[in-house]
């Protein structure tokens, strides 16, 4: 908005790009919960979990990677077709090149921390790297438009692109460049220290030094619960990070009571519908223990899914992953609603199961672009409540071409017989 966006616009094209990176976002929470759901399944058949892990972190890039070559040019045709003067996709092939541009450099980064480092880091360091690449060429002017193109004056701006809710100005500050990055540059530098092996801190905080434990919960023999406090994200490094930057950037108590009120605010919603499908994910998986003999909730949905579906369920996977982030707001959520379901209905119709794992996973992060929590935080941010219902409409178009886009990438792979990791 502070660079002339219509309200209404700057929220619905950041929505469509909260979708490429999401399944890594978050030092690649959703990937790590997606084979955390099933590894018990993976370990059962005999496979190796961590090479299952890197199967699932590559074949969730790569889909991910072909996605962002159309959905970067995509949100530019969004925004000129509904916010230009002229109403037209033809405004957005001048930038075109760019637009390609960036998404191959920002691939190229993506796939390999993906393929060859792992989940954490992936959308992280891809988006940095790229960041200052485009920041380069585009200081140099190089691929750029040799006509800007520009919203019209915003007294020609229709009243429903405008903020229905007054929005607090952004207080000027004196800080420098440096100190504004500063927490991110720290949370960067933990991030490669702790999860690249040669720097020998990933072993020590996977330790039982730094594990809470649990065992025989409730009495039930074999039943345990262990917490990585120290490799978890949330911990190590944003909350510690975030403590520290009341002290970098000299915060107030209100500035900081008001940013942690905030935050609370913002993860309340996901952390409701997180814990409770957790119980509920955990009641699918152990129902087969019954006192009848009777298969586990788990595998009789994944059976009724399968016999319905067929090897046709290849298009549905992402759609149920798409489903579950709309409901819960979360990549995360959804995996830990779905990818279990997925994992199963894989096993009984024979297909590749961390193909169509990673198809859940890269649904529940396209989902982002249309779920309700996003949704109604953009609105908040934008000051453009009321229009959720237009925002939605709006971006399920791109929703659903980006999810042909990795079912067809997929499927091009089932159809040629690959299976990156076979399971009995």
């Amino acid at each position: 908005m502070s660079m002339g966006f219509p309200p209404l616009a700057a929220a619905i094209v950041a929505l469509i790009y909260n979708s490429t990176p999401v399944s890594f976002g978050a030092v690649g929470t959703p990937t790590n919960t997606a084979y955390s759901v099933v590894k018990d399944a993976v370990l059962a058949k005999g496979g190796d979990g961590e090479v299952w892990k890197m199967a699932l972190s590559k074949w969730t890039a790569i889909p991910h990677a072909v996605g962002a070559m159309f959905i970067i040019f995509i949100g530019v045709c969004v925004l000129v077709k509904l916010f230009g003067k002229n109403k037209s996709f033809k405004d957005a092939l001048p930038v075109l090149p760019f637009c390609l541009f960036s998404a191959v450099v920002f691939d190229i980064f993506y796939l390999i921390i993906a393929i060859f480092v792992g989940p954490e880091l992936t959308s992280l360091v891809a988006a940095i790297i790229t960041l200052f690449i485009l920041l380069a060429i585009t200081k140099k002017g190089i691929l750029q438009p040799k006509q800007v193109w520009r919203f019209a004056d915003q007294s020609e701006w229709d009243k429903s692109w405008l903020s229905t809710t007054e929005v607090p100005e952004p207080k000027v500050s004196d800080m420098s460049l440096f100190k504004a990055w500063s927490p991110y540059f720290i949370i960067a530098l933990w991030l490669v220290i702790t999860r690249i092996p040669a720097f020998g801190l990933k072993a020590i905080l996977n330790s039982a030094a730094f594990t809470l434990t649990v065992k025989n919960i409730l009495g039930v023999d074999g039943l345990n619960w262990g917490f990585k406090y120290m490799w978890n994200p949330g911990i190590a490094p944003f909350i510690i990070v975030a403590l520290l930057t009341i002290a970098i950037h000299g915060m107030k108590g209100e500035e900081v009571k008001g940013a942690w009120k905030d935050s609370f605010r913002q993860v309340t919603g996901a952390a409701i519908a997180l814990f409770f499908g957790v119980a509920m994910v955990n009641i699918f998986r152990y129902s087969n223990i019954n006192t009848s003999g009777l298969a586990s909730m788990l595998f009789t949905m994944a059976k009724g899914i399968a016999d319905l579906a067929g090897n046709a369920f290849v298009v549905f996977s992402p759609l149920i992953g798409v489903l579950g982030a709309f409901m819960s707001g979360s990549n995360t959520v959804s995996d830990t609603l779905f990818a279990g379901l997925q994992f199963e209905t894989a096993t009984i119709l024979v297909l590749p199961q961390v193909l169509i794992v990673a198809l859940q996973n890269c649904g529940g992060a396209i989902g982002n672009m249309i779920c309700v929590n996003n949704v109604v935080a953009a609105c908040a941010t934008t000051g453009t409540i009321g229009n959720e219902g237009k925002i939605i409409r709006t971006n399920i178009i791109p929703c659903l071409v980006y999810c042909a886009i990795v079912v067809i990438v997929i499927g091009i792979v089932i159809v040629a017989g690959v299976n990156p990791y076979p399971l009995a």
